[in-house]
């Protein structure tokens, strides 16, 4: 592996404690969005491009264990170990929906529509909430055999995806049915299960092993024994690299076809808990026990630019964020008039 000077990320403070999910939005008219999910019980919004901190979701009373955003940005989702999910507006910090669950949340993802909430957790109840009809109750899948760590809708909101804190590998759901239709198999559980934007691929993260597989199929495509136990792992979108991070607080960047090493990103102190790629790809994030976010430019062998994802890279202006975040305006106390809290 070629020397290179050691890279300087973006560092994104303001958690008081551990970074456990990172989810980025697709790209939109006023560019991407990054959302965070802390122990610390104040979930954030940022510019995903620059790491400047829009919002904190302020409600929660327990650790927040997953956080993600609708497809076009405008709603978040957030799930808690204080027993609910909930549904917050993007523009003002508003929080719209709560749903209460009998034990902690740790999983949530919007359906591709935005039209349905997923949630998982201790329970190990896969739940799907229609938010056209809050007060109607959930559809709820049984059959998980333990705490659920991660869930994601797939093959456009027809099949889900879960994993086990408990137990190795990943079910395949039939939302039709409610049944498992396939299993994709680990040796340790999978900490981390996320499916390629253009859904051509599922990237699973388990023990010391980042696993790609084919996501209409389900046939395992590549596995990389990793260095060191990985807990996240993220696809490039044109899938020519992907991200690991783990317990030695490093985040690794490798060639994709090859599973070789691109790159060796040190700067935090404490384990990864997260990582995922920009929509575009020309970036990436990674959250550490340590409090911090830090976005890492992509570098491809040989050089030393930046990765652009083609036609779809946006610069994110001032004017873009403005409009994004308009009417949002922090009091002399430092909180918000709509719900944000400095």
């Amino acid at each position: 592996m070629d020397k290179r000077k050691a890279q300087v990320p973006l560092v994104c403070h303001g958690h008081s404690r551990p970074i456990v999910d990172l989810s980025y939005s697709p790209i939109t008219q006023d560019g991407f969005f990054l959302v965070s999910a802390s122990k610390d019980g104040k979930p954030m919004l940022r510019n995903g491009e620059t790491g400047d901190w829009i919002g904190t979701f302020d409600g929660h009373k327990g650790a927040v264990w997953g956080a993600c955003l609708d497809t076009p940005a405008l709603h978040a989702a957030t799930a808690s170990a204080d027993f609910s999910a909930r549904v917050w507006d993007a523009l003002t910090g508003d929080e719209l929906q709560s749903f209460e669950h009998k034990h902690i949340v740790r999983t949530c993802a919007f359906s591709e529509s935005t039209t349905y909430l997923l949630t998982g957790g201790a329970e190990k109840i896969l739940r799907i909430f229609d938010l056209n009809r809050p007060d109607a109750p959930p559809t709820e899948i049984h059959g998980s055999p333990g705490t659920i760590r991660a869930a994601v809708w797939h093959h456009s909101d027809q099949t889900i995806l879960s994993s086990s804190n408990d137990t190795g590998g990943v079910k395949v759901w039939d939302v039709r049915t409610n049944a498992v239709v396939r299993n994709l198999d680990t040796k340790s559980p999978c900490t981390s299960v996320e499916v390629s934007r253009d859904g051509c691929y599922i990237t699973t993260a388990d023990g010391n092993t980042v696993k790609f597989w084919d996501a209409n199929h389900f046939g395992l495509v590549k596995s990389y024994a990793m260095p060191r136990p990985v807990e996240s792992a993220s696809l490039f979108p044109s899938r020519g690299k992907f991200i690991a991070g783990g317990d030695d607080m490093w985040v690794r960047l490798f060639d994709f076809d090859t599973g070789e090493e691109i790159e060796c990103n040190k700067g935090h102190h404490g384990p990864v808990h997260c990582v995922r790629f920009s929509p575009g790809g020309e970036s990436y994030a990674s959250g550490s026990e340590d409090g911090t976010i830090r976005i890492w430019r992509t570098i491809g062998p040989g050089s030393d630019d930046y990765e652009v994802g083609g036609e779809n890279r946006i610069r994110v202006g001032v004017e873009e964020v403005a409009r994004k975040v308009e009417g949002f305006h922090i009091t002399a106390d430092g909180s918000t008039d709509n719900g944000y809290k400095q």
